[in-house]
C-alpha cells in the first residue's frame, strides 16, 4: 500500500506540493509581522486598525494555517514514503528549525488575537526585528535540504 508513495513521480509530486505549501506559509510568516508594525502605527479604533485586523485574521485563516497544515501533512507523507530521511543528520537539523518556525507561527497567531482584542503587544522595533527570523530560518532550511551538509 505505502510502496506507491515511494514511486518516483508520486514522491516528487508530494515533494513539489510540500515546497509550494512552504512558499505560501513563508509568505505569510514574512508578511504578518509587517502588518503588526503597521498596526502599531494605526490609530486605535480607527478605520486602518479595522482593516489591519481583517487582513491579519484572513492571512492566518486563509493562507498561513492551511499552508502550515499542508507542510506538515506532506512532510509526514514523505517520511512515510522515505523513512531513511529520519537517519540523516541534516534532516534532524531541518526538522528542529521547522519546529521553531511552527512555534513562531503559533506566537504570531496568539499575537494577532491580542491585536484583534485592541492590545498592542510588543513594539514596532520588535516586530521589525522578528520579521527577519522566518527569512533566516528558511534560508538555512533550504541549505540543509539541498546541500545536506551532515
Amino acid at each position: 500500500m505505502i510502496e506507491w508513495l515511494g514511486s518516483g513521480s508520486v514522491y516528487l509530486t508530494i515533494k513539489a506540493l510540500h515546497i509550494a505549501a512552504v512558499i505560501f506559509w513563508m509568505a505569510g510568516m514574512l508578511y504578518l509581522p509587517r502588518l503588526f508594525v503597521y498596526h502599531h502605527q494605526a490609530e486605535s479604533g480607527g478605520e486602518l486598525e479595522g482593516a489591519l485586523q481583517t487582513q491579519e485574521r484572513n492571512l492566518l485563516k486563509i493562507i498561513m494555517n492551511p499552508a502550515l497544515i499542508a507542510v506538515w501533512l506532506l512532510a509526514i507523507t514523505m517520511i512515510v514514503a522515505n523513512p531513511a530521511l529520519l537517519s540523516a543528520g541534516w534532516f534532524h537539523a531541518k526538522l528542529l528549525l521547522v519546529l521553531i518556525l511552527s512555534g513562531l507561527h503559533g506566537f504570531y497567531a496568539a499575537t494577532a488575537r491580542k491585536f484583534l482584542a485592541g492590545e498592542r503587544p510588543r513594539t514596532e522595533k520588535f516586530w521589525r526585528m522578528i520579521n527577519e527570523v522566518p527569512a533566516i530560518g528558511a534560508i538555512i532550511i533550504v541549505i540543509f535540504a539541498v546541500v545536506k551538509p551532515f
